[in-house]
């Protein structure tokens, strides 16, 4: 099946630069140029994947991918001209699955957003079709991709759900950043930022643990990795 993106960004010139990039490569594009225009596509029709800019005519990506992410987990990359690492952390914690600066290059690109594509894939959701995980007081319910914390569902991004299932899976395990990468993000693992997995970690952390600044379920091994202490 064609996924189907659609594709958030005011600048004509890069619009149909990235949208006929995106169609050479099977993809079935949507466009909107303001948050106006994304909300009217989004109410009207499912995507697979949103590339959002950040700077927009009409509002700020940032406040719309928070927006986006009260009702729905659709996978979504920003796209932004802003290199600053506080930006780049804050659009991973607020729920972006990955962030591009521009300049990028069109391989990179491309391959950021089949990793992306990949992951949210029914083949890649198969993998975790194992039943379920318990720990403390957790129950990971693989086939529906759904946490519960002491009986309430807790709400989980596709990659928190990824890192989290890895970490159940392996108790007392000490897992190397490059362990954690080669699951989670298998097809992109080559263009990830150095603060992914931190990123990652700490969002599960402010999910799970009663106190995320003294963790008790995901641990540091300083110099080695990140145990599960379950």
């Amino acid at each position: 099946m064609t996924a189907r993106i659609l594709l958030v960004e005011d600048d004509i010139s890069l619009h149909r630069g990235i949208q006929f990039t995106l169609q050479q490569e099977g993809f079935d594009v949507r466009s909107a140029y303001s948050l106006e225009e994304a909300r009217l596509q989004l109410r009207g029709e499912a995507f697979d994947l949103v590339l959002l800019d950040v700077h927009l005519p009409d509002g700020n990506g940032f406040d719309f991918c928070a927006e986006i992410r009260r009702t729905s987990d659709t996978p979504l990359i920003f796209l932004t001209a802003s290199d600053q690492e506080f930006d780049i952390v804050h659009g991973l914690d607020i729920g972006g699955d990955d962030y591009i600066t521009k300049p990028f290059r069109l391989r990179e690109f491309l391959s950021r957003v089949h990793a992306v594509l990949r992951r949210r894939s029914p083949a890649a959701k198969r993998e975790d079709d194992r039943g379920t995980l318990v720990s403390e007081g957790l129950t990971l319910h693989l086939g529906e991709m759904r946490l519960e914390k002491d009986g309430q569902d807790v709400p989980l991004s596709m990659t928190e759900f990824r890192l989290l299932s890895l970490f159940m899976a392996h108790p007392r395990a000490v897992l190397s950043r490059d362990q954690i990468i080669q699951h989670v993000w298998p097809d992109g693992a080559e263009v990830l930022d150095d603060n992914t997995v931190a990123v990652n970690v700490r969002r599960l952390r402010e999910k799970l643990e009663d106190n995320p600044q003294q963790p008790r379920r995901i641990v540091t091994v300083r110099g080695a990795g990140y145990r599960w202490n379950g």
